[in-house]
């Protein structure tokens, strides 16, 4: 909350209506329900909201308090212009008669559930073709509604939201992926704070992470300068769920920065060769024996702990490159399924884990027993 001004603190309704009473000689009768409390009392109301109105300006006018599109246009000032959702892409294999026309911007869809209320989700091919002498052929996709929703595993999308003639099949053998939301209050802070904190100035350090966070999908970046001789930077992108981004968002930095090595084409100075590449990934594998409370299954148990792991696995994500045994013990712990444990190795060991440049740790394998 933004620091109140004096004059705007303790603006109470009562307070006001007091004051005002004041003013009014004493002789007057000011009591509740005289003619003088019942005339002063709305006006006292009034002045009560005008203060609260007062404060909720104040609290809007400062990026660390603001929300929503007040936000969005003070970032807009200083050039941080927010990352719009980001529509999921993929491919479908359509089979049915030889010959049979897909026209461009035929939907498909993934079935809707019943059970979880959860709504079908619909994709457009993006080319048009005919089904080859096999009778199947291949089509790229895309979300009709922009957003992380459109991403779907292996086999999800099985339906023709309208009929095509000779078409009686529809898969995805690939899942469906790139979809992003659009950029959270919180993460447009974090990048107007960024840029106005640690500017940019002709291609340094902190030029390199704004220009990379720009790009829908990003949300960390790690930059190795002179990686690989005089000019070259190196750049390790993570994406909005702090692993290692698709190929897609990757190349969308690299276009973005440098798409052509030295000739000052995107963000990046002239002379300068930039490498944009996805975070590497580096699994942890749990092992534990526990002692469980009554009435706790092992299975229950893994669940808890995969979900206080991957928070504290995304709180250190190209922030903090080591991984500390003790943290993960204390994870155990604070589960309270989980009465006691031994054994714990982290991937094979009991010490810290100190991550490179670049890396990021992610759940491998999670063994626990009784």
């Amino acid at each position: 909350m933004a620091i109140m001004p004096e004059f705007l603190q303790e603006q109470t309704e009562e307070v006001m209506l007091s004051r005002m009473l004041e003013r009014v000689p004493a002789d007057l009768d000011k009591s509740e329900g005289s003619y003088i409390w019942d005339s002063l009392a709305p006006t006292a109301y009034q002045l009560y909201r005008a203060s609260e109105w007062a404060r909720e300006v104040l609290d809007r006018g400062f990026a660390m308090t603001t929300f929503g599109p007040y936000l969005r246009m003070r970032c807009e000032e200083h050039g941080v212009i927010p990352r719009p959702a980001v529509a999921a892409t993929g491919f479908v294999v359509l089979t049915g008669s030889v010959g049979a026309a897909i026209p461009l911007g035929s939907r498909v869809a993934t079935p809707a559930d019943e059970m979880t209320e959860t709504s079908s989700i619909e994709y457009e091919t993006t080319e048009a073709g005919t089904l080859g002498s096999q009778g199947e052929a291949i089509f790229p996709i895309r979300a009709v509604d922009p957003g992380s929703r459109g991403n779907v595993p292996v086999g999800a999308v099985s339906l023709l939201v309208q009929a095509i003639a000779g078409v009686t099949g529809i898969t995805n053998t690939a899942a469906i992926i790139g979809g992003t939301d659009e950029e959270s209050d919180e993460a447009l802070l974090a990048r107007y704070l960024l840029k106005v904190r640690q500017p940019g100035t002709s291609g340094n350090r902190a030029d390199y992470q704004q220009w990379a966070l720009e790009t829908p999908g990003v949300s960390r970046v790690q930059v190795e300068p002179l990686w690989n001789g005089p000019g070259t930077v190196r750049l390790y992108v993570l994406g909005e769920d702090k692993r290692a981004p698709s190929q897609t968002i990757v190349d969308a930095v690299q276009h973005h920065i440098s798409p052509a090595a030295g000739q000052g084409e995107g963000k990046a100075p002239i002379g300068a060769a930039v490498t944009v590449e996805a975070a590497v990934e580096v699994p942890l594998h749990i092992e534990a024996k526990l002692t469980l409370a009554s009435g706790s299954t092992l299975e229950q148990a893994r669940e808890d702990f995969e979900a206080g792991l991957v928070d504290y696995l995304e709180q250190l994500a190209f922030v903090d490159p080591l991984i500390r045994y003790n943290r993960i013990s204390a994870i155990l712990l604070d589960i309270p399924r989980i009465v006691d444990f031994e054994h714990l190795l982290v991937s094979g060991g009991v010490d810290n884990i100190d991550l490179s440049l670049g890396e990021v740790a992610v759940i491998g394998t999670v063994s626990l027993s009784e």
